[in-house]
């Protein structure tokens, strides 16, 4: 005598309530899903798409500021124009912002990935104050008059090692909280045992603790590039003159009281855009993990 087995989930309504609940769960997580993902086209591709297009126009009609298709392409007279304008100040502008950028880059993983080390590794009375005074580094704004008083007495106002400085100064507090962070997930046996067989303090960093930081170091890379790169404030208050032009300020060529040549500006700002996007797309898929690195231990 056969038995004929019947599956309880296809007749239990409880189950059958269950997976009619989780259907309507995943669909309106899908709809979220889409919806943020057409959002963030939305708000980040639509101003670079008027960017794009109106480089591509003549004065005349980037005069017009809409999105509507050029009726001719003007992309490599318009870069020649930028390029050549006052005698190639956006070459010497390239320089600059690349120096300052790459230095500052050097300087604050160096810088900070020691305090991030000391911190992380030695905790004292002084621990607690020491991170207030990170924190007030983040918080509190930093004072232009003051600053180019100090560097004038010292000499650096104008100058490339003064504006590295003052980049450095404003990045340091996020960039240390970054490698405190991730220098949790490096084990202090690994200083224990490079310490007994007669491995010095400077030999255990620079050696050892350093190259595993790169995580957390492609993060600063990206994070600080982009951050000194675009900054526009901070030149034009502490490296100020024609041959220290960064790139942000070229931007201030073909804008003026009566008349601005909107697809120049364009065309320029196009022009520095690209080195960040090459950046981001080289190190893009380091950025979360090195900022997430050290949450969860």
């Amino acid at each position: 005598m056969s038995r004929i087995v019947v599956n309880e989930s296809k007749t239990n309504p409880t189950v059958i309530k269950k997976s009619k609940v989780q259907k309507r769960r995943k669909f309106w997580k899908m709809i979220l899903e889409c919806f943020a993902v057409l959002s963030t086209l939305g708000i980040f591709g639509i101003p670079f798409y008027f960017v794009i297009i109106n480089a591509f126009k003549n004065t005349q009609e980037s005069a017009l500021l809409n999105m509507d298709w050029p009726s001719s392409f003007h992309l490599l007279e318009n870069m020649k124009e930028v390029i050549s304008a006052r005698d190639g100040m956006i070459i010497r502008a390239f320089f600059n912002s690349f120096m300052i950028t790459g230095f500052s880059i050097i300087l604050l993983i160096i810088l900070g990935a020691a305090a991030g080390y000391v911190l992380q590794r030695k905790v004292s009375k002084l621990t607690p104050f020491i991170n207030f005074l990170i924190l007030a580094g983040l918080i509190i704004p930093p004072a232009v008059v003051p600053t180019i008083w100090v560097l004038q007495e010292i000499g650096l106002f104008k100058t490339m090692p003064g504006i590295v400085l003052v980049e450095v100064a404003l990045n340091l507090p996020f960039t240390i909280i970054l490698f405190r962070g991730f220098m949790v997930t490096i084990p202090r046996s690994l200083d224990e045992a490079a310490l007994i067989d007669g491995c010095g303090r400077f030999r255990l960093f620079f050696n050892i603790i350093l190259p595993l930081l790169k995580p957390v170091s492609a993060t600063v890379i990206v994070l600080t590039a982009v951050s000194v790169y675009n900054d526009f404030v901070n030149p034009l208050y502490f490296f100020p003159g024609a041959e220290n032009a960064t790139l942000q300020l070229t931007l201030y060529n073909f804008m003026s009281m009566y008349i601005t040549k909107w697809n120049l500006l364009f065309t320029n700002v196009l022009l520095i855009s690209i080195p960040p996007l090459i950046l981001f797309i080289i190190f893009n898929k380091k950025i979360v993990s090195g900022m997430t690195a050290g949450s969860v231990k």
